[in-house]
């Protein structure tokens, strides 16, 4: 079977080594021009880490990033509001959660995958479906698979022209997203930080010796989003947030909506199959999307070691993770909605919430997201 993969990014890398280790030839198809550092950053949790420990390149990955034991929302001052405690899933698991530079990770992937095996500058532009797979691609070449995969992102062309049509929804939330160099305080080292405000919220991680990656939302309906100074608009919080955003060159920034896909109910036909964001794309508010996508390729590297059919395969690798996407789809929608409440009666009762939730329920709800299929 010749299996082509569209999209070489995060999702579309994990699923071709998950693919070549059960030696299924697989061609995956970019359309950028290069794989290259660039990007901001990300944070690999348990369950990512859980399959990247099984495909043999865990400890890589944790050497390029730095590893996380607590999760922290405060207020804008960096008060606690939630702490939750990562240990209990690392002594279980016997993986951490790592925060990484996005760009690192696909190198690792790439690296792992074989540059042979990724052609560059293809972007898909048509599909034919006759016996096999006919795609064509911007730069006027075609090639012909018995089996596609659309890894191609929320917008995807796999997805947009095999399947029934899809929706997109506007959180009406905007987002900046940065890397700067400066020596993070110790407190900060291995406990990712998430400050709520009102109508606005920060996060920052360290991701490396002298690297912090941050993330800056807005509600978009409530605030100026062109030619903002950040500086300003988050004048009201800890002084540490304004330092980072002071570190960070204007022109490094990267600036984007919040959107997610409205779940669909149909992820796979005749040899054809959706995963990751072309699949269940998702809000940023549980840092879940990539990891969502190496879930993915977990469950159809398992099934096929079961022997499945390809048809087969496809149906299940659907039936089994369409709940637990669909959860996240939906948790990480209403996360956003609530981190960036303007109603300051809404955000009283809000944070005295947060404070007064047990330890016990944060982790129930961490072993929901970090527990991996039984397949």
């Amino acid at each position: 079977m010749n299996t082509a993969i569209i999209g070489a990014g995060i999702g579309g890398l994990t699923t071709a080594l998950t693919l070549q280790q059960r030696n299924i030839n697989v061609a995956i198809y970019e359309g950028a021009p290069a794989i290259k550092p660039v990007g901001a950053g990300i944070i690999m949790a348990n369950n990512a880490m859980q399959v990247f420990q099984q495909l043999g390149i865990q400890s890589a990955i944790e050497k390029a990033g730095n590893k996380i034991s607590r999760l922290r929302i405060t207020d804008p001052q960096l008060h606690d509001l939630s702490v939750i405690d990562l240990h209990p899933f690392e002594a279980k698991y016997g993986v951490h959660n790592v925060a990484i530079h996005r760009g690192a990770l696909q190198q690792i992937l790439a690296d792992a995958v074989g540059y042979e095996h990724i052609h560059l500058s293809k972007r898909l532009s048509r599909i034919e479906k006759n016996d096999d797979f006919t795609l064509y691609f911007d730069d006027y070449t075609a090639i012909q698979a018995n089996v596609l995969i659309g890894a191609d992102g929320i917008k995807s062309v796999v997805r947009n022209q095999l399947f029934e049509q899809s929706q997109l929804r506007n959180a009406h939330q905007y987002c900046w997203r940065g890397i700067c160099e400066m020596d993070l305080h110790e407190r900060h080292h291995n406990a990712p930080v998430e400050a709520w405000g009102k109508g606005k919220r920060f996060g920052f991680v360290k991701i490396g010796a002298k690297k912090v990656y941050w993330y800056a939302l807005i509600n978009s309906l409530s605030f100026t989003t062109h030619g903002v100074n950040l500086v300003n608009v988050f004048e009201d919080f800890h002084r540490d947030i304004l330092e980072i955003i002071s570190n960070t060159p204007q022109q490094q920034l990267i600036e984007s909506e919040i959107i997610d896909l409205k779940p669909i109910t149909k992820w796979h036909g005749d040899r054809v199959c959706l995963v990751g964001d072309a699949a269940h794309a998702t809000t940023p508010n549980m840092g879940q999307g990539a990891c969502q996508a190496i879930e993915d390729a977990y469950v159809l590297g398992k099934l096929l070691d079961k022997g499945l059919s390809l048809e087969k395969t496809f149906a299940e690798y659907q039936r089994l993770r369409q709940k637990k996407a669909r959860m996240i789809v939906d948790t990480s929608w209403r996360m956003g909605q609530l981190s960036q409440l303007e109603n300051d009666w809404g955000i009283w009762v809000r944070n005295a919430l947060l404070k007064l939730v047990p330890s016990s329920i944060n982790q129930k709800q961490m072993e929901t997201v970090f527990r991996l299929a039984t397949v």
